[in-house]
């Protein structure tokens, strides 16, 4: 009941939410992402080296694109046109909240060993650090305000994590990876979606496939220094399939990240060292931008020292211990590959909540194990004060996720919409309060034939309405 009362308010949060400024270009699509939708798989940038935007982000254009072109007119059988397009905001943002969310906490029981009754309780103590909209949002929020952003982002990172479970099953059970031929096939499928859907997940995969490269090869050293077989696949879950169906995804995620290079939305304001001289500056000033960050690292010290010193040595001990410790060279390797996706006049610090976004959901997974974990071996009132803790800590992000004094609403853009559609002259001005479907107010009307085609289509004007703002 915890998590359906925390969706529902996430859901109607996300529907009071406006509407981002490059929605309609994305969904329509503008001229400028036409060429994406023509080339998914970047043969201009092969064969004649060509630069257009979003080169390497083919499928999170068609998925956007379908889905909004789809979805507010199936909801507007039963709702009025304007308000269906916020309810298929909210409910795209929802739906992708409550997949990370729930297969976060599958994740979790699996290497925890929990008993699946236990999934519910790992998942509730998830649910506070998503933070939507409030206090914490610009430093930890996992979807975003912008529903272009989610889809490009967190719905991306919602993929990675499906096509990486039936490696991680196997890697938890130490079982050989063994998939029947349609099952592999279906992955390498979404092996191909996921590389194509922007450079959060291929720079994801790179991090994850280095520290599988580095453990196997310290592994396979190992051996050879005890003077046994060098080298094995079969021997705990990196089997042949497995190595054949990484290769597969580490050869289609270099290719991504070769035609990404041609995406002229990159910019070259700063110079590879100069982005990496930003770096530190950068990490420092996200991490005490807001109390969540700092507050959630030192639950997670917390839990490593109470681990280290409140509960017997067992191998269930051991694992806590090594996957916070992966989880922390995870989060190192990202940052230092950071500087390599570019420079962002609107991320001038390099890291953001969007960009930062599987630093966040690795601090997530450790959360959440750790936590478990503790609380499943702590005894006596070293539980009770620990479960103290814990719901201290919930009841803290929960307050700060229910602040609104951050949190922007869409009511002067539905007014606006709502002047629009009324109108009957084929140019509108309406009033310069807000934007719409813009990032600011529309001072030239030339520039909303996006938007004005956007709005016909959706049925919100009955003629293509072209719109300024004073």
């Amino acid at each position: 009941m915890f998590i359906v009362l925390d969706l529902a308010f996430s859901f109607w949060r996300n529907y009071r939410l406006p509407l981002d400024g490059d929605l309609a270009a994305t969904v329509l699509p503008a001229p400028w992402f036409a060429q994406v939708l023509h080339d998914p798989f970047g043969w201009a940038v092969l064969t004649r080296n060509e630069v257009y935007s979003a080169t390497n982000r083919f499928f999170a254009h068609a998925a956007m694109g379908l889905y909004w072109k789809t979805m507010p007119r199936l909801l507007q059988q039963v709702l009025d046109p304007v308000s269906s397009l916020y309810v298929a905001s909210a409910l795209f943002t929802t739906l992708t909240q409550a997949g990370l969310l729930l297969l976060l906490a599958r994740y979790i029981q699996l290497a925890s060993g929990a008993r699946r009754t236990h999934f519910w309780l790992i998942a509730a103590l998830l649910v506070p650090l998503f933070q939507t909209a409030g206090g914490y949002y610009e430093q930890m929020g996992i979807t975003d305000r912008a529903v272009t952003y989610t889809f490009f982002y967190a719905f991306a990172m919602l993929l990675l994590l499906v096509l990486l479970w039936p490696f991680y099953q196997a890697a938890c059970r130490q079982q050989p990876l063994r998939l029947p031929w349609w099952r592999a096939l279906l992955l390498v499928g979404l092996m191909v979606v996921v590389a194509f859907n922007g450079p959060i997940a291929t720079a994801t995969i790179a991090v994850l496939l280095l520290g599988v490269g580095g453990h196997w090869a310290w592994g396979q050293g190992q051996r050879w220094r005890q003077g046994l077989a060098w080298p094995t696949l079969g021997r705990g879950w990196l089997s042949g399939q497995a190595v054949l169906l990484l290769g597969t995804l580490t050869a289609l995620c270099l290719y991504s990240i070769y035609i990404g290079r041609n995406n002229v939305e990159n910019t070259h304001t700063y110079s590879l060292l100069q982005r990496y001289q930003l770096l530190p500056l950068g990490v420092a000033r996200y991490f005490i931008y807001q109390l969540g960050l700092p507050v959630l690292v030192l639950v997670l010290a917390s839990n490593f020292l109470l681990a280290c010193w409140a509960v017997t040595d067992s191998m269930a001990r051991r694992r806590v211990l090594t996957t916070l410790g992966w989880v922390g060279l995870f989060i190192g390797a990202y940052l230092l590959l950071l500087p390599l996706g570019g420079y962002r006049s609107y991320r001038p610090n390099l890291l953001r909540n969007d960009t930062a976004l599987p630093i966040l959901l690795g601090l997530l997974f450790a959360y959440g194990y750790s936590s478990y974990f503790l609380l499943s071996q702590l005894r006596g009132r070293l539980r009770g004060g620990y479960l103290l803790i814990i719901c201290l800590v919930g009841g803290f992000f929960l307050h700060a996720d229910g602040q609104p004094d951050a949190f922007p609403v869409s009511d002067c853009e539905r007014w606006s919409l709502d002047q629009l559609a009324r109108a009957r002259e084929p140019v509108v001005e309406l009033a310069g309060f807000c934007p719409v479907l813009a990032w600011m107010p529309i001072s030239d009307y030339t520039q909303s034939e996006v938007q004005a085609q956007m709005l016909y289509y959706w049925h919100i004007t009955p003629t293509k309405k072209l719109y300024f703002q004073k």
